[in-house]
This record gives C-alpha cells, structure tokens and sequence, in this order.
C-alpha cells in the first residue's frame, strides 16, 4: 500500500505535497519523493529513502506550481532510492506515481526494453511512465489511455508531463479522490491528504480517468465524459488518525473485522453464506489444503483443528 498525493494551482506545489505525503505515512514510510513540472522541457525528481520529514529536511525550495508526491511500501522491488516514486521515462519530461500492482509488468518491460526503452528500476511502475513515452503524440490524455490498455492490474496513478497545464489521473481496483479548491484542485490515494486546503471531495470509481486543471476536473469512464457527485467532508484530520489506539497497526488491526464485513455485506447474497460440511461415508475426504501466510496463517491452523474435528466425529459416526 502506498500514499499518492497531485497538486495544480498558483500556489508553490513543493510544500503542500509534503505536508500531504505526510498525513499518508501511514499508507507507507520506506521512501518517497516529489515531481515538479520545471518549465516546458523537464520534470524535476527528488526521492530518498526514508520519512518524508528527512526529505523535506534535504530539499532546497523549488519553483513550480504543478507536481506529485508518493509514499511507498515496497512491493516490486527493495526499498532503495531507485525504487521510490516517482519514476520517470526516457528523457525525464514524464512522471507518475502509481499505488496497486501490474501484473503483466516483465513482459511489458521486456517489450518497451526490446523497443530502446531504459528502465532503471525493479519497480512494476515504471513501465507507466515509458508506456505514456511510447504512445505520446501531442496528446497526454490519449497517451495514458493508451498506456493503460496495455496494462493488466490494478492501479491508482497520476501522471504529469513537461510542458503540460493539467494532471491525469486514473484508478481502478485502488482508492482515488479528487480534492476541489479555488483556482487549485487536488489528487489523493486518501482524504486526509488534502483535508488541511479543502473539505470538497470527489470520489474517483474503478475505470475513471480525470483530467484535472488549476480550475477544472473532467471525468471520463470507459471513453465517455462522465459527472460524479461532489462530496462534502464533515470530519477532521485527527478523527482519522490513531483513534486512541497507540499506533496505526494496533488500530488496523482491531479493524480488521468489521473492514471484512463491510467488503463482504454486498456480495454475500450472491454465495452460499455458510459451508456445507454435512459429508457422508465415501464422501468425507482423505486430504484438505489450507494455504496461508501471515496472520492468515493461524486462522488455517483454527480451521485446520475445526475441520480435523468435524471430520473425524463423521468418521466415528458412520463406522458405528
């Protein structure tokens, strides 16, 4: 999991994405970095290892008002500088940050790699921003586009190109918002993010892709424009922190239930909602695999016991 922040204004882009990155630490910490557009011909990229605190701590202050920012928890690829977000293409005029995994990113690799492409990181991600390189003529919106088409996965990117008055944006199977201000708007993998410049909020749904200017944001689904409702935020910053817990995995943790309720509360309708365990004689099988890592692990163990129980009572029943 890792936290994306896109800002577009008059104001300096360098300091609201580092504050925002730091209201998303808790969406990944083992590095991050920022992308500012520097005129007409490059992207200015600095990235490290580390807090978001460290990185602001080493910067210089930079020019210009449109940029993006990410936090990582390394996923393709260690955590090195490298690695951290944003990455950039061929010639460094374009960036994205990008939460979710691609699935088909080696062949893509391959390909782009094959076509003359130099890839410098283990990350998934960068394939995005040399897919957007390959298919860019004149058109960003249409070049991501295309860039997605290729890609199998699940993401929530923002890109942004050199030269270029606008962000694009898209999210499928990952969280996405855009934040509506005055003369400046706002992307984020999460609320809090933005929540100290605007409480105005548009939620982003799988297949969107959005172009957002300094004074406007449209919104395309499957090739066609599309409105989606503006939302008004009631709660603050510190509701959305620890919650009295002592620190965030405590509080994931103790959440963990009711997030699975609620994921599931939709679609248990459309499954059977509880196992048939009810076999008899020939019926009752030899072996059952459970597959588990993690926390998961020891839930297998607790359905092991349970089905090792179950099965072995049938057994003495029936031979009775």
């Amino acid at each position: 999991m890792c936290g994306i922040i896109g800002y577009i204004g008059e104001r300096k882009a360098q300091p609201i994405l580092l504050n925002s990155l730091g209201k998303l630490e808790y969406r990944g910490y083992d590095s991050c970095g920022i992308a500012i557009a520097a005129g007409n011909s490059s992207v200015e990229i600095h990235k490290d290892m580390g807090r978001v605190k460290a990185l602001s701590e080493s910067l210089s202050s930079l020019e210009g008002t449109i940029g993006i920012g990410h936090t990582r928890w390394a996923t393709h690829g260690e955590p090195s500088k490298s690695n951290a977000h944003p990455q950039s293409d061929c010639a460094g005029k374009i960036a994205v940050v990008h939460n979710g995994t691609i699935n088909n990113y080696q062949r893509l690799r391959d390909r782009l790699t094959a076509e003359g492409h130099t890839l410098v990181s283990e990350t998934d991600t960068e394939v995005i921003p040399h897919l957007i390189e390959k298919y860019y003529q004149g058109d960003l919106l249409k070049a991501v586009e295309m860039a997605l088409s290729d890609i199998d996965g699940s993401y929530t990117m923002i890109a942004l190109m050199a030269g270029e008055s606008r962000l694009v944006a898209a999210r499928k199977d990952s969280p996405l918002i855009i934040g509506l201000g005055d003369g400046e708007n706002y992307i984020a993998s999460d609320v809090p993010a933005i929540l100290d410049y605007t409480s105005r909020v548009v939620y982003l749904e799988d297949d969107d892709i959005a172009i957002v200017t300094a004074d406007s944001v449209s919104i395309k689904s499957n090739g066609s424009s599309i409105n989606r409702e503006e939302h008004k935020i009631t709660w603050n910053v510190e509701d959305a922190q620890k919650g009295g817990y002592e620190h965030f995995m405590l509080k994931e943790i103790h959440e963990q239930p009711k997030v699975i309720r609620e994921t599931l509360a939709e679609c248990m309708s459309a499954v059977e909602s509880t196992a048939d365990l009810a076999v008899q004689g020939s019926d009752i099988p030899e072996n059952v695999l459970i597959l588990a890592s993690g926390t998961s692990y020891h839930a297998g163990l607790i359905g092991k016991y349970i089905i090792e129980v179950f099965f072995n009572s049938s057994r003495l029943n029936n031979s009775a």
